[in-house]
């Protein structure tokens, strides 16, 4: 069966991946693609590493046919999703890349985002879309809430520690490493390749990433209690990738089996032997994400770190897992391509 997909925001680095993805998926077929300022464009034009593709003209928003679409994947700037979704068909599913159904608390969206929701009654309905914590709930989804990709890569870490109790979750940092195409296609100065190609610096430092306020809403979930970590992210100067280097205490083997255990029948996550660390080179382009764990000279800390491909697993990729759920797909339908190396 062929499914039709829409992609809102194609010109953007995660409607381009998913382009690339979709590109190599046996059942879901591209018949709408928009991009407001590139409007009248072919994707050809806009990245010509997809010239060989027969792919839809770009249009704006309000000329998307939504008639015959299955689903929509909105890769839509933080803001915009909601106010759009909230006026799509009942019938069409939608993966949101965004922000806005991420928290599911209209009260916790504003304190991180800065302004009121406009469909909360959506917002209460969105699955959180962390694939492999989420999958039942996602099959039956009507619109799942993309994480963010720092979010996801820190969770993949960390969840099934805190789930187990097998961590100190009063001690728990978190020092993260990604590149500036986490930032989006927009022309920022700070992003330009003069400033970016030798740097390394931290930003939204303190306890304001708005990230945090996916941490504090999923491990109280699973902890019964509130869990707050301390998280420090820094731009380094890759196109892509994210690696997450988290210490906790605990007991390293204990940490090592706990992780491996959890993740034994997935097909994208994988745990290095104990003592091995994973590198964003060893993911680059694909769909997998690598954990490895470490023991520490002082006795009770654990080095746990995880690396994804923000575009892929941290994005893109994770949005096509999801959609192959609640379409009745594989779930790894066109997502078994292996990392790009070098």
């Amino acid at each position: 069966m062929t499914h039709n997909i829409a992609i809102l925001g194609a010109s953007g680095y995660t409607g381009a991946e998913l382009v690339r993805i979709i590109a190599g998926h046996p059942s879901f077929r591209i018949v709408a693609l928009s991009a407001d300022r590139k409007a009248g464009m072919t994707m050809a034009e806009v990245y010509p590493h997809l010239r060989h593709l027969a792919l839809p003209t770009l249009v704006s928003l309000d000329e998307v046919d939504f008639a015959g679409v299955d689903l929509v994947f909105a890769a839509l700037p933080h803001g915009l999703s909601q106010a759009i979704v909230k006026d799509l068909p009942a019938s069409v599913k939608v993966v949101d890349l965004g922000a806005d159904f991420r928290l599911r608390d209209p009260a916790e969206y504003e304190k991180w985002y800065g302004a009121a929701h406009v469909a909360t009654d959506l917002q209460k309905e969105a699955v959180y879309g962390l694939t492999e914590f989420y999958r039942d709930d996602i099959k039956g989804a009507r619109l799942v809430a993309g994480t963010g990709c720092n979010a996801a890569t820190v969770q993949f870490a960390l969840r099934p520690l805190i789930a187990a109790n097998v961590i100190d979750l009063d001690d728990i940092l978190c020092d993260l490493k990604n590149g500036p195409t986490g930032a989006g296609r927009s022309l920022k100065e700070n992003m330009l390749f003069a400033e970016r190609s030798t740097d390394v610096q931290g930003y939204a430092q303190g306890g304001v990433h708005r990230h945090l306020g996916e941490f504090d809403q999923e491990f109280a979930a699973i902890a019964g209690r509130p869990v707050t970590i301390q998280f420090t992210p820094h731009l380094v100067p890759v196109n892509r990738g994210i690696l997450a280097s988290c210490y906790v205490k605990g007991d390293p083997k204990t940490v090592h089996q706990t992780l491996a255990h959890a993740y034994a029948e997935e097909p994208f996550i994988v745990v290095l032997p104990f003592g091995q660390q994973p590198g964003v080179g060893h993911v680059t382009g694909s769909n997998f994400a690598h954990i490895g764990v470490t023991g520490d000279r002082i006795s009770g800390r654990v080095l746990v770190t995880a690396a994804v491909d923000n575009l892929c697993k941290g994005s893109s990729g994770q949005a096509v897992q999801n959609a192959n759920l609640m379409l009745g797909e594989d779930e790894t339908a066109g997502l078994m391509m292996a990392p790009v190396f070098p």
